[in-house]
């Protein structure tokens, strides 16, 4: 497996130009850190799932599993972990209603999500009107953007989101990098902390 520090960080996009990132204090989360993404779900309540061997729940025959599996309340909101592009959207009988976007070298794939997935003319969208969620194939999103909810689609035994990564094309292991987010975002507060209590 690849060690986590040799894998670079995917490419920034966001609404601050290169100028404002590169002004931002020193012990801010910036464009060249893991604390610059986003936790992928609302509402998170626990880890049901993790990457690698598993008996799946469904079928009860081993498996590898691609992804962390994160519980979280039907119908809660999901969030881009990184800006990019929608490159796939999906309706299968695994991943079920499933977005994945392209960050660079990175992919971020997202399964068992509320709503359908619909082609118009030559556009192919999800829609989740419920939700207020139309996202199309080939658009732009923002870290943190909200991208869908949570839901039951495709194999699953509640609602949950699967959530996996790859770089290069080779699966990556989620925990790997949400412990990295963790550190990072833990750092950067303490150190806006020391800096505020510097200063008074």
């Amino acid at each position: 497996m690849q060690s986590l520090d040799s894998l670079p960080l995917p490419p920034i996009k966001s609404n601050h130009t290169d100028l404002e990132i590169k002004s931002l204090d020193s012990t801010s989360i910036t464009s060249n850190s893991w604390g610059y993404a986003s936790f992928p779900v609302e509402n998170f309540q626990r880890y049901t799932s993790p990457f690698g061997k598993r008996i799946n729940p469904v079928t009860r025959k081993a498996q590898f599993h691609t992804g962390l599996d994160l519980a979280a309340p039907f119908g809660a909101y999901v969030r881009a972990w990184w800006g990019g592009q929608v490159v796939k959207l999906t309706s299968d009988k695994g991943c079920g209603i499933g977005i994945t976007i392209a960050s660079g070298s990175w992919q971020h794939v997202y399964c068992h999500l509320i709503g359908q997935v619909k082609r118009d003319r030559a556009q192919t969208y999800l829609v989740d009107r419920e939700g207020g969620i139309i996202l199309k194939l080939g658009q732009s999103v923002t870290t943190g953007a909200i991208i869908a909810r949570v839901g039951m689609t495709g194999s699953t035994t509640g609602p949950h989101l699967h959530w996996g990564l790859k770089f290069n094309g080779n699966w990556v292991d989620p925990a790997l990098i949400l412990e990295q987010m963790y550190q990072e975002q833990k750092y950067s507060s303490a150190g806006t902390r020391t800096l505020n209590q510097s200063k008074t």
